[in-house]
């Protein structure tokens, strides 16, 4: 297949943030597949250079749009910027050669470029939804012009109207779709463990602990994610208030940046907890992430307490059943059902961070259930969420969509891999 992936935040391992889109688009490249990326350039600085620049990057062509996005932007840069990519991504998707045209939010407007270039070319289109939208960003505040709403949920059924098909990254995320749109195809492929980058973590996480006096032997807790407005990492200071008393050798590490960094650090000092038992690193490369998952005694992603977070797929977690580490989340949905079926883990009471201390103090401070927790984390990771089993799930909704195109007009070229496979 000729596969056009758009991804307005692509990451490769050399860069900070999720990988899911480079993992899956050089797997589609060592099946056969041709694969462009169109992506946008969120280090890039405003009029400054060319508008575009093309890499290869284990065999996939990847297109740059020179378009800056940083998660402490205001809302009012965010759509800005939203809307010059989309406009960008239009022209270069569909001057591409294309069999399907993939898509993946966030944000949502990623469909007009797909859609455009799958009406120009003639092509299926496949919508990725990795968030509920608009009922995410109308929960957290974001969005409260009544215009505004109608206009994002009138995008919303129009994306998933044109879609041939769409991918949701978990089972709360494929209702959302379905109960917008009850006629629409959906497929749920989850984040997945990584578990080739997280094979020799446990040396990197040694070296981690013995050239980092702070941690030392000591356990740790760590956030490693985006420190933004959904992320309510201020649970995480708070409840290192209460470790700093009850337990005082237990060491919490939030490694990453985002628009509410400040917050948490001026609530981190406020506390008195602040380069005492939490420490503030900044955001490290895909790659240098292994060490800090590798050590760590608990993996914690937290979410501020509303239902329609409840759906989320967090990359954090994934990595830290991929390094055999357990991971706690505070809030309900699959993810806790997840936990408490396996016992990768802990759920941990929203709202209430000096409960969660209690909790996390108890669990990490005993070699027991640690080493338990561990063996399961391992076992979810190679039996449910492996990457490559979720490949195969991802690669087949992208084939069943070409096969739509063929089935109208069955002179479309096929590539050699599949002439082979057909023969």
């Amino acid at each position: 297949m000729r596969i056009v992936y758009l991804h307005q935040y692509f990451r490769t391992p050399q860069m900070s943030g999720g990988t899911r889109s480079y993992e899956f688009a050089r797997r589609l490249v060592q099946r056969g597949h041709e694969v462009h990326v169109v992506t946008s350039d969120t280090d890039s600085v405003p009029d400054v250079g060319p508008t575009w620049r093309t890499t290869v990057e284990a065999g996939v062509v990847v297109h740059w749009a020179a378009v800056p996005y940083r998660n402490a932007m205001s809302f009012r840069a965010r759509i800005s910027a939203f809307g010059q990519f989309a406009r960008l991504a239009a022209a270069r998707a569909a001057s591409l050669e294309q069999d399907v045209i993939f898509a993946t939010s966030t944000p949502l407007t990623i469909a007009i470029p797909a859609v455009y270039s799958a009406r120009r070319r003639r092509v299926p289109m496949v919508l990725e939804v990795r968030d509920l939208w608009p009922e995410v960003p109308i929960a957290l505040g974001a969005l409260r012009s009544p215009l505004l709403r109608r206009a994002a949920t009138t995008l919303e059924v129009w994306a998933y109207r044109n879609a041939a098909h769409v991918v949701a990254l978990s089972p709360g995320m494929a209702a959302g779709v379905r109960a917008r749109c009850p006629g629409a195809t959906v497929t749920v492929v989850p984040n997945g463990c990584d578990r080739h980058l997280f094979a020799d973590a446990d040396t990197a996480g040694r070296a981690l602990r013995d050239r980092t006096p702070w941690l030392g032997g000591r356990p740790l807790i760590l956030y490693a994610g985006t420190l933004g407005l959904v992320n309510d990492v201020g649970y995480l200071v708070r409840m290192a208030a209460t470790l700093r008393r009850d337990h005082p050798d237990v060491r919490v590490a939030l490694v990453g940046q985002g628009a509410e960094a400040a917050h948490v650090r001026a609530l981190a000092v406020e506390s008195g907890v602040l380069g005492r038992n939490l420490f503030l690193l900044d955001q490290v490369s895909k790659a240098e992430v292994v060490a800090f998952f590798a050590a760590c005694d608990l993996a914690v992603s937290t979410v501020r307490d509303e239902p329609a977070l409840h759906a989320n797929s967090a990359n954090k977690v994934f990595d830290g059943w991929a390094a055999g580490r357990p991971v706690a989340v505070n809030h309900e949905g699959w993810i806790a059902d997840v936990l408490r079926r396996s016992g990768a883990g802990l759920v941990l009471p929203a709202g209430d961070p000096a409960a969660a201390a209690t909790l996390v103090g108890a669990f990490v401070t005993d070699p027991a259930r640690t080493a338990a927790a561990r063996a399961a984390a391992r076992v979810v990771a190679a039996t449910e969420f492996d990457r490559d089993l979720l490949f195969e799930r991802f690669e087949q909704v992208l084939q069943e969509a070409a096969r739509q195109r063929r089935t109208i007009d069955p002179k479309v070229r096929q590539s050699p891999q599949e002439a082979a496979n057909r023969s």
